[in-house]
């Protein structure tokens, strides 16, 4: 699956359209144009006839086929700073699977004579800017018009993968290793939402390697967690409120009564705008049926009605009754500092509210203060270090569309070059202006 196992993802698990993939369906037309040519050239006997290549000197431009000419490819992104890799093990099983040509309409498989270094997914690179010093994540050798087709699906993997896996990193980084809900599947196309979602595993287990953490994952659809194993996880929407008449306690205790007891009772307490009041209404309701269940000695049945954690997500247009306004408007808008503090007292004083007998004072201390808080709408890198620059009590971060960001910080855009040929057996450099071969100490012989 990636550096962390030592294994590699087959096609076994991406199952790709194998043979439109070796028909350029997924490939910008330029490179089937370019296949076309050089294939039609190699038919003809074609050898290079023009007067101003790049060859060194000594070496003889004559007798060079260039329909059959093979380089040296190289992968490789150019965003600054460190870049968390995926989608390496996609692209190989394209180049696996869709190396070679048709005769007629008979496929003949030549990904045997590639010569194929790779990293592994969930390893990093590194760009300081200089185009001319890059880091390769994949390199190969090999008859170009037999691969050229498999450029742009295999950048197209890198790109987004290594994007979301390079994003959720730099979250992880700004919640100080506070767990991150991967929240973006309602941004894009459904299609995306394993590899994505396998993106966000792979960046998780990245952190969790660099800082010796144990951080779990928390994907919300189970596509997202197709590559590896995982399940979506859930509580409720805004539409269950709505369905119990804006009734969020009676939604609560609903989902608890139903729901088995593994799936965390976290409450959304913004429908309303009123996210302190309605925060004590199912702090109330679930801990009374909790009471009730355990002294009736129905402990089992007593832990469904546990709150883990209320979520905060508030829009940004609107200020929650319990923040009062200050000065400056914006800052009293959405999930802000203060509505979390807000939160977090009531919670932890919910339990001097209620009349309870002296043996029931501490459970229910610790039945309230255990509640977590969760936030979501709008957070990114730069609103959750605020937050805990401010010492924020939120324990959980919900992240969705940044996720997907692509702007000039966040810009993964891989891209691949040809920086050798082959030419009378010698390996000769000839990679484009500003552009050379590039290292990675990563790389690994793959076949």
């Amino acid at each position: 699956m990636s550096i962390f196992d030592n294994k590699r993802l087959t096609n076994e698990t991406f199952k790709l359209d194998i043979d439109r993939m070796r028909r350029g369906w997924y490939s910008d037309k330029y490179f089937e144009n370019i296949n076309r040519m050089l294939t039609a050239l190699s038919a003809e006997g074609y050898f290079y006839g023009g007067q101003f290549h790049n060859l060194p000197s000594g070496i003889s431009p004559k007798e060079i086929a260039v329909g059959d000419i093979e380089v040296e490819m190289q992968w490789f992104t150019r965003r600054m700073g460190k870049t968390t890799v995926v989608g390496v093990d996609k692209s190989l099983a394209m180049l696996r699977h869709c190396t070679g040509y048709f005769e007629g309409e008979k496929f003949i498989d030549t990904s045997h004579q590639l010569e194929v270094w790779a990293a592994q997914d969930g390893s990093t690179v590194n760009y300081d800017g200089d185009p001319a010093n890059v880091q390769p994540v994949i390199k190969v050798r090999g008859r170009y018009r037999d691969f050229a087709l498999i450029e742009t699906p295999s950048l197209g993997i890198l790109t987004r993968s290594s994007r979301v896996a390079t994003n959720v990193y730099e979250t992880f980084i700004a919640s100080k290793g506070k767990p991150v809900l991967f929240f973006p599947a309602r941004f894009d196309v459904h299609e995306v939402q394993a590899a994505d979602g396998y993106a966000y595993n792979i960046a998780l287990q990245r952190f969790n390697e660099d800082h010796e953490q144990e951080l779990g994952a928390f994907v919300s659809t189970d596509a997202q967690g197709d590559w590896w194993g995982g399940a979506g996880g859930g509580t409720v929407a805004h539409a269950a409120i709505a369905s119990f008449l804006g009734d969020t306690a009676e939604a609560m205790m609903q989902f608890a009564h139903i729901l088995p007891a593994h799936i965390p009772r976290i409450a959304l307490v913004d429908f309303n705008n009123d996210s302190v009041r309605d925060t004590l209404r199912v702090l109330d309701s679930l801990f009374a049926k909790y009471r009730e269940l355990m002294d009736a000695k129905n402990e089992a049945e007593a832990q469904k009605y546990k709150l883990y954690g209320v979520r905060l997500d508030t829009s940004g247009s609107l200020r929650d009754v319990s923040v009062q306004p200050l000065g400056d408007v914006a800052l009293d808008l959405g999930v802000n500092p203060r509505l979390a503090f807000n939160v977090r007292q009531a919670l932890d004083t919910a339990w001097e509210r209620w009349s309870l007998p002296e043996a029931w004072k501490e459970a229910a201390q610790e039945f309230c203060r255990s509640v977590k808080i969760v936030v979501s709408g709008g957070f990114n890198p730069e609103k959750i270090r605020k937050f805990e620059k401010l010492e924020v009590p939120v324990d959980i971060y919900a992240v969705g569309s940044y996720l997907f960001n692509n702007s000039a910080a966040t810009s993964t855009d891989f891209t691949a070059d040809v920086v050798r040929v082959k030419v009378h057996d010698e390996w000769i450099d000839m990679a484009k202006v500003g552009r050379k071969v590039g290292e990675n100490e990563n790389l690994e012989r793959v076949w």
